[in-house]
């Protein structure tokens, strides 16, 4: 069979080999036997290039990051083009195609600190420790997770995309039990719960060598879930993170406008993002040239607003919809919340969702009272 041409593309500052078959406006692509170039992921590398930097800037020492399922290389490539410190790269992939094309990547810059390598993930992962563990699989991550965490360094960032959006968010409930070993919820909330059941996976996981997870980031994106934890060793941050990973019951607040039954979970029910560590990468995106900065300053800082609300949002549409009137505009419903003394901030599940420590009740009468 013909292979596609090579292509050098520019993505960030780095000029990158890849093979380009179709160009992706959206979504995940295609599996295929070659590791051909996604653009339409170039916002999910920048933002791991922030990540990075911030890593870099917090920890003060050599670092040693591994792009494990790499295709191309791309991701690792411009780690060591764009990052500024003291680190080393190790790019890998099972496929063949794809280690010769990091191969040619790599002697195209000759970066002497980044290593190639042609293995199965999970091998990789026992034979070295790592400070930064990127998994960005086609489908589940739940196949790396456990290695990852025994070779994760204590307050290394393991960063995990799931693709099978969805299992997690309820679709086909007996695969996310099968593979999470949680219960979904197909509902208005199910992508918020999806994002929830992956970090309560990789609690549990953590907390099988008495390791702690903290959220630094966590996204829902049109096709996959992204987040980035911050491990942490110690029984403390391991008994910590279970007593944040619990079942949600079928009485939850937020379940009179989903009409279910049955508990979901086990769900990480704490942040899903650290406040601090978001301003901090918000300040280092200033310093990057990318071509997705205005998108990702925004998205940060919806992320800040949210970082400290409690679980789970509410809808415009879903409220009036229990309520049998037409939704008010979302500014009102804000304003009036936030007069009686209650945290209300938007969310990043939808331009008409909103989080809020205000009960039930208090959300109806808001509504109630914006509709008169």
């Amino acid at each position: 069979m013909k292979r596609p041409k090579i292509t050098l593309i520019t993505e960030g500052t780095t000029d990158v080999f890849v093979f380009q078959k179709k160009v992706y406006d959206k979504g995940p692509g295609e599996k295929d036997t070659d590791p051909f170039y996604n653009p339409s992921m170039e916002q999910n590398r920048d933002l791991s290039i922030v990540v990075n930097q911030w890593l870099l800037h917090s920890s003060q020492k050599h670092l040693h990051f591994l792009d494990g399922l790499a295709a191309s290389g791309i991701r690792g490539i411009r780690f060591a083009h764009e990052l500024e410190g003291d680190f080393e790269v190790t790019i890998n992939d099972y496929n063949q195609q794809a280690f010769c094309l990091m191969k040619k990547n790599v002697s195209y810059h000759t970066f002497p600190n980044v290593t190639v390598s042609n293995k199965s993930l999970n091998v990789l992962l026992s034979e070295q420790k790592y400070d930064y563990i990127d998994i960005d699989p086609f489908g589940s991550p739940v196949s790396f997770v456990d290695s990852a965490m025994r070779s994760i360094r204590n307050n290394g960032v393991i960063a995990c995309t799931a693709t099978d959006t969805a299992c997690l968010c309820g679709v086909y409930p007996s695969v996310c039990l099968r593979r999470y070993g949680a219960w979904p919820f197909h509902s208005f909330v199910m992508h918020e719960i999806g994002l929830r059941i992956l970090l309560g996976f990789l609690s549990r996981e953590a907390a099988k060598y008495d390791k702690g997870i903290m959220p630094i980031l966590s996204y829902s994106s049109d096709h996959f879930f992204r987040i980035y934890v911050k491990i942490r060793k110690g029984k403390r941050f391991a008994d910590e993170s279970m007593q944040r990973c619990c079942m949600m019951p079928p009485q939850h607040i937020l379940f009179p406008l989903c009409n279910n039954k049955a508990p979901v979970g086990p769900l990480w029910m704490h942040h899903l993002h650290d406040l601090v560590a978001l301003k901090q990468i918000r300040t280092i995106l200033f310093t990057k040239e990318l071509n997705t900065k205005h998108h990702i300053w925004k998205l940060l800082s919806l992320f800040e607003e949210e970082a400290e609300a409690p679980p789970f949002f509410y809808t415009t549409d879903d409220v009036a919809s229990f309520l049998k009137t037409s939704p008010p505009k979302i500014e009102d419903i804000f304003q009036h919340l936030k007069q009686q003394g209650f945290l209300v901030t938007p969310s990043q599940f939808g331009s008409t969702s909103f989080k809020t420590n205000a009960s039930f009740e208090d959300v109806k009468e808001a509504f109630k009272y914006e509709m008169r």
